[in-house]
């Protein structure tokens, strides 16, 4: 059996907070959904720097600028 790299735990457990934040937006749970996003996007940068893929972290930071213009407003 192939061991994990900490990269794969870290996208894995991205990949998971983000469908979770996914299904609480369909359930209109908020803000909950909103802390959910916050976290994948965390750790999706986190396997940007990783990776040393630039495409990935900006594409992150421009998420977590947009939800959290977002999330501002709405409170």
């Amino acid at each position: 059996m192939q061991k994990l790299q900490t990269v794969d735990i870290v996208k894995w457990t991205a990949t998971v907070i983000q469908l979770i934040g996914y299904g609480l937006t369909g359930l209109n749970i908020v803000p909950l959904n909103v802390f959910f996003f916050f976290a994948g996007i965390a750790l999706w940068f986190a396997v940007g720097v990783m990776w040393k893929d630039r495409a990935i972290m900006v594409v992150h930071v421009g998420a977590f600028v947009s939800l959290l213009v977002g999330y501002l407003n709405a409170v």
